[in-house]
């Protein structure tokens, strides 16, 4: 029986299957990636994957989850630059849509939906309050709301709302490419008026 991983050897193992897993995930998808693909840059046995992680959508999470802080500051950024409460709502939508047309590893999710729902039914409650945490937009909501700024309605319905928008580059052929620019800013447009007091 191989003797157990180190310390140092679990932290340099994981970092080398994150970023196989980055590569892999980005140019192939979740689906075509095989163990073989993350494990061979770590020179490590298939089956010692499961000591790192539970699965590659395991994986993809972590990933997400570590890319998160960094995307939290930049809708941070934007929510507070903004003068009034739609302005805040128009430019985070804005901000949320160009960084998942523009990271490589949220594009892939958005293009390919059914990669997203199998990494969210891998989301256990840890993940999900780990995903939560880096969202400035429920501390926004909540704030804008008590100063009076926002409609009545339930705070889950006004983030649902926020993701559906959210949700519109996966149908970008859909709508067709010449429309899709014009489309996606008239609805942040409406979205932030029809959720905001004057």
């Amino acid at each position: 029986m191989p003797p157990p991983f180190t310390a140092e050897d679990r932290a340099r193992i994981t970092e080398q299957l994150l970023e196989a897993g980055h590569s892999s995930f980005t140019t192939q998808g979740l689906r075509k990636t095989s163990l073989d693909d993350l494990v061979a840059p770590a020179g490590i046995a298939k089956t010692s994957f499961y000591a790192f992680f539970d699965c590659k959508e395991a994986l993809y999470l972590e990933l997400m989850l570590r890319q998160a802080p960094q995307l939290h500051n930049k809708l941070a950024v934007v929510l507070g630059e903004a003068e009034n409460a739609r302005g805040a709502l128009g430019g985070f939508l804005r901000a949320a849509v160009r960084m998942l047309e523009e990271n490589p590893l949220y594009h892939r999710l958005i293009t390919h939906p059914e990669e997203m729902r199998a990494v969210v039914r891998r989301m256990g409650p840890d993940e999900l309050a780990r995903a939560r945490q880096v969202m400035p937009l429920t501390e926004f909501l909540e704030a804008a709301k008590a100063k009076g700024q926002l409609i009545e309605a339930d705070a889950d319905e006004l983030i649902g709302v926020l993701q559906a928008v959210l949700l519109l580059p996966m149908h970008r052929q859909d709508i067709g490419e010449q429309r899709y620019p014009a489309v996606l800013d008239r609805l942040i447009d409406i979205v932030a008026t029809g959720l905001t007091k004057q």
